[in-house]
Parts: C-alpha cells; sequence; structure tokens
C-alpha cells in the first residue's frame, strides 16, 4: 500500500491520499465524501484495481485535456487554481475546513461546491474530471429573465444603491404597465426577481457598481499581500513587473542608445525567476517576449547567447496558473487579459502597491545590485545621477544590448541556482527529502507535488492567444480584414453567406491572419500579394498614398469626361441623316464595303522599315 494508490473491496473504491504510521488518510472515491483517517488493517480486505476500474464503476468517462476546449480547459484549469490551496493541508482537518471556508467566501460560492470540486480531483488525480460537460446548446434568456436582467442593470447595480425591491418596483412600472399606468395580468413575482438575482450575481460587480472601483479596492477587494504560505502555497503563482535598467548602451557603432527595459516572471513560492525579456520597448510587446521565455527551453535559450545552463539550475518551461500584475495599461489591455483563454488567471494589484508584489521588486534589486558593482565606470548609473553637477554617466557607456544580456542572464543563473534562501518556510517533507535552500531546488521539488498549479502550452498557441484582435467580415471577395482581403479552402459557404467572425492579427506582418472559432485559430493567407511582408502601418500608409493620387486625378477626370463628350457631339452634330436608309440586300453591302476597305498590314508594315 503506497499513497495514492487506487484499492477496491466488492462496490467500494478508496484512494490512499496519506500514510502516516498507524493510520492512513483515505477518500471514498465512489460517495465521493471528505477525506477520512482509518486504520490500516480495514484495508486487508481491499486489493489494488485501475483507473479504469474507478470509471466504470462511477460512469465518469476520463477524457484526455487535449480534446478539451478551450472554454472547457479554462473553467478546468480555474477549479484547480480554487482548490489548490487545499491540497498542500489535505491531512489537517482544522485547516482544511477554514481554507474551504476562505475560498468560498472569496468565490461566492457555497462550501459545498468546493468540497465537490476537491473530492472529485482527489478520486481521480486528474485534471480533466474538473472540467465541465460540453452543453449542445445555451438556452436563451426569456423575455421576463431579459427585463429582470434590464431592471437590475439600470437600477440595482448603480451608485443610486436602490434595493431589489425598489428595482422590482421599477421593472412593473417600466414593462409591465400599460399607457395609463395599470398593471398587466401576468407579471413576474418579487420571489422569481430575488432567484434570478442570485442567481446571476457577481460580488465584484456588485461593490464596484453600488460603491466604486477606489472603494471596493480599500474595503473589499481580496487581501493577498499577507504572506507567501497563504498567498501562493505551492508553485504557480506568478508576479510579473517591468523596470528600466540602471545602465546605459550603445549600439555596435558606439552611438548611445540609452536604458534597457527588463521584464520578468517571479514564482511567488519559489522565488524563482521563471522567464525574462530585456528590450527597448515596453508596453505588450515586452510581454510577449516575457511569455515566450517562460515556457522555452533554458538551455537551449542559453546556447544562443553561448552560455551553458544546467537543467536543473533553470527547469521551468510551463506558464504559472495565476498571474499578479499591477494596474499598469499593459497588463490591462485586451490582448494580454486574453491570455486567461489559456485558464490563466490574472490578477490585477491596485495602484501604488508594490509591497503587494514584494518579490518581483526584490528579483530587480537583487539583479541591479549583482552587476552594478563590477561594472562601475562602463554605463552604470549611481544615485547621485540626477544631481546638480553630478558625473554624466552616459559618456561611460560601452555595453551593447547583447553583452549586458549576457550579463544579466549570467545574474539571473545565480538568483536561481547559487542565492541561499535563508527564511524560506521549510516543510517536514523538504527537509527529509534533502532541498537545497535555493530557489531552483525549491522550486524542482515543489512542481513535482500535489498542488502545483503550471499551465502546459505551445509556443504557437501562446502567441495567438496574445495578439490583437478585431472583427473580420466575410464577403465574395474573401474574408476583409484591417481593409485587406484574406482567403482560407473550405470557406465558400461563408464568402457567400456573408457574416463576422473575430480574427486574431499581427500588426508587424500582414501576410496572415488567424480567425478563432470555438476557441480554434485558422490561419488565412493575404490574398494582395503586394502587400507580403509587410507591418500594417505600411499598409495604410501605401493604401492612403494611393487614394491621395486617385483623388488628386479626380478633377482631370472630370475635365476628361467633359472633352470627351464634346467631341462626340462635334463629330454626331456634322453628320446628315439619310431621309430612306436602304434595308436590302445587307449583306452584299457589307462585302462590297469590306474589299473597299481592306489593306494590306503586312505591306504596310515592311513598307515603312
Amino acid at each position: 500500500m503506497k499513497k495514492y494508490d487506487l484499492l477496491r473491496s466488492g462496490d467500494n473504491i478508496i484512494r490512499v491520499l496519506e500514510v502516516q504510521g498507524d493510520r492512513v488518510l483515505v477518500i471514498d472515491c465512489i460517495k465521493r465524501t471528505m477525506p477520512v483517517w482509518i486504520m490500516p488493517a480495514i484495508l486487508e480486505s481491499y486489493s489494488e484495481c485501475t483507473i479504469n476500474d474507478l470509471s466504470v464503476a462511477t460512469g465518469v468517462e476520463m477524457v484526455n485535456i487535449d480534446t478539451l476546449d478551450a472554454d472547457q480547459r479554462k473553467v478546468m484549469y480555474e477549479r484547480y487554481t480554487m482548490i489548490a490551496p487545499i491540497l498542500a493541508s489535505i491531512a489537517d482537518n482544522k485547516k482544511r475546513s477554514q481554507l474551504i471556508q476562505s475560498i468560498a467566501m472569496e468565490h461566492g460560492i457555497s462550501r459545498q461546491t468546493v468540497r465537490n470540486y476537491l473530492c472529485l480531483y482527489l478520486s481521480y488525480l486528474d485534471l480533466a474530471v474538473l472540467a465541465p460537460i460540453k452543453r449542445q446548446d445555451d438556452r436563451e434568456l426569456t423575455q421576463d429573465e431579459k427585463n429582470m436582467r434590464w431592471a437590475l442593470n439600470k437600477f440595482f447595480y448603480t451608485t443610486a444603491k436602490h434595493s431589489l425591491n425598489t428595482a422590482y418596483t421599477m421593472m412593473l412600472k417600466e414593462k409591465y404597465c400599460d399607457g395609463l399606468g395599470v398593471l398587466t395580468e401576468e407579471y413576474p413575482s418579487f420571489y422569481q426577481f430575488r432567484y434570478f438575482y442570485r442567481k446571476t450575481r457577481n460580488l465584484q460587480n456588485f461593490y464596484i457598481s453600488r460603491d466604486g472601483l477606489k472603494n471596493y479596492q480599500r474595503n473589499n477587494r481580496p487581501l493577498i499581500g499577507d504572506g507567501v504560505q497563504k498567498f501562493a502555497p505551492a508553485v504557480g503563482v506568478g508576479m510579473l513587473d517591468a523596470t528600466v535598467c540602471d545602465i546605459y548602451l550603445v549600439n555596435e557603432a558606439g552611438n548611445l542608445i540609452g536604458r534597457p527595459i527588463l521584464t520578468a516572471c517571479i514564482d511567488a513560492y519559489s522565488s524563482l525567476c521563471c522567464g525574462y525579456s530585456l528590450s527597448w520597448e515596453g508596453g505588450v510587446y515586452s510581454l510577449r517576449g516575457l511569455m515566450l521565455n517562460i515556457i522555452a527551453d533554458k538551455v537551449s535559450w542559453g546556447q544562443k547567447l553561448g552560455i551553458s545552463i544546467q537543467k536543473e539550475d533553470w527547469d521551468c518551461n510551463m506558464l504559472p496558473a495565476i498571474l499578479v500584475t499591477d494596474m499598469g495599461s499593459e497588463y490591462k489591455s485586451e490582448n494580454f487579459e486574453q491570455i486567461a483563454e489559456l485558464g490563466v488567471t490574472v490578477i490585477n494589484l491596485p495602484s501604488y502597491r508594490p509591497e503587494l508584489k514584494g518579490l518581483v521588486e526584490k528579483f530587480f534589486d537583487l539583479i541591479q545590485e549583482s552587476y552594478k558593482k563590477h561594472l562601475k565606470g562602463k554605463g552604470v548609473i549611481e544615485p547621485d545621477y540626477q544631481e546638480r553637477g553630478a558625473h554624466d554617466y552616459r559618456k561611460d557607456a560601452c555595453l551593447t544590448m547583447t553583452d549586458f544580456e549576457k550579463i544579466v542572464l549570467h545574474c539571473i543563473i545565480y538568483y536561481n541556482a547559487g542565492r541561499i534562501i535563508e527564511n524560506f518556510p521549510y516543510t517536514d517533507a523538504m527537509i527529509s527529502d534533502g532541498v537545497k535552500p535555493y530557489a531552483s531546488s525549491i522550486w524542482n521539488w515543489s512542481k513535482s507535488q500535489i498542488g502545483a498549479n503550471l499551465i502546459s502550452v505551445s509556443s504557437r498557441e501562446l502567441m495567438l492567444t496574445l495578439l490583437p484582435r478585431t472583427t473580420g467580415k466575410f464577403g465574395r471577395n474573401g474574408l476583409k480584414v484591417n481593409k485587406l482581403r484574406y482567403h482560407c479552402e473550405g470557406y465558400t459557404e461563408q464568402y457567400l453567406s456573408g457574416g463576422t467572425v473575430d480574427v486574431a492579427y499581427n500588426p508587424e506582418d500582414v501576410t496572415c491572419v488567424w480567425v478563432l472559432e470555438d476557441g480554434n485559430y485558422t490561419e488565412f493567407t493575404l490574398i494582395e500579394s503586394r502587400f507580403y511582408g509587410k507591418d500594417l502601418t505600411e499598409v495604410r500608409q501605401s493604401q492612403n498614398r494611393q487614394k491621395a493620387v486617385v483623388k488628386s486625378a479626380v478633377k482631370d477626370n472630370l475635365q476628361a469626361q467633359i472633352n470627351l463628350a464634346q467631341h462626340i457631339e462635334t463629330i454626331a452634330d456634322g453628320v446628315s441623316r439619310h431621309p430612306d436608309v436602304r434595308m436590302k440586300n445587307i449583306r452584299n453591302t457589307r462585302k462590297r464595303e469590306q474589299i473597299k476597305h481592306h489593306r494590306d498590314y503586312m505591306k504596310e508594315g515592311m513598307n515603312r522599315e
């Protein structure tokens, strides 16, 4: 009998969750009740069974995560993110109950719902069982439900703070009275109105719409800055931020460029640097580079820069399921929020609260302290750089971006695998397993434990998710996106019937766009080949120049039309009409005229030479 074994006795199937001397923690996989401690002797009549036996006994069909659509994967990861903090304390009944209570309050659901998710996952130990069953079609709201939703938005979710009763009365007045203000025979009851409100209620929307965003952040928002064990009980919570490095760089020709931007993601549990991006551009551009670096193979990444990286020193190639950011415009943009489609939960901290993501702020301090003492006099900025009469550190710049990135990469390797973490709250299991006090060692051990919250995603899927989106329109000329036409085989019906669709596009290269349907991306190719390889700005400039050329010729075109009309009228006016046009022997007449006007073009051409 080992940890996580499935055991069966008759119709009963249990899973072993913990073994501690003379007692065993098990969960009933059939009834899916909360785990209980039992004596080992009780399990003597049990024998091992497989996950297929459990699936047959419960009627739960096991599926592969890859077969789930985007919406199912999103809900699956959200549910796992919800119960992940409990998994580390599953053997402690008191702490487990406290966590269930706090999670239920935070997410606005019942404690029983949290228990159901927890027991379902513990029974199968497979993320896929948390995915919702795909509905064939979504039920449309009835007219009464639409009226209730309208009344809630207009009268209840406002700063006027009307009660539900008042919103109900206003709904009856506006929607269920005749022209004289008399109530109609049929109308929804207040209990139906209250039930619809409770079914559709969103507490965050409730607080913000009635009290304002600032009040929500001050008094109602979830408190997430009270220590790593409460905020991040396992790996999978990434903190994002960016900073301008305290050093001036030059290009290969020795011309001053300025100070680069370092963007990083730090795991809140282990403090490992999951990935970084060093660039001259900030915003969404640097975030895309950061996301790609997080899921990249770090050994191969180091080889590109000529740096040897051991896999165990930086073994991170998956996305954290929770990303914590500040209120920067790039983090609140639609492009970045689309990452939620992969199942990632994005938490935006309020402005001017850097202490709530102190690990990433500390990372920047440690990295810059690591290289600044060795690069004095080579472009590094000292604290007095803004004071009057201070040395102009720009004149000292001598490193290029490539040189500096190699230095930063070495600093990150030291930060991950060489820096001692003195105050990490070690568990007994970590001590017994000999986990070293380095971020990489803590990460490598923790990511193999139950509760690790990481998402595997390909670089293509990640980049397509982060691309900006717009609306494309089907027509006989193809799919029109950003005033350009695109085509893909198999869409003849859409071209003929028309309609709109969501499209992801790359503003840096208009050669292709990707149509988003049911979470899948279909590539469409540009029809107008003259724009291949160009960015969207170049295309628009070219289109604008063409419009200007056409516009400049409009007056000349009108004058040419007038001249044409005058010439035709002059010729027509000079012709006299025959009083009697003979209609007989037209064929003979045509034959004579052909002979009369026939010319030997070959002879004429030879004579011209």
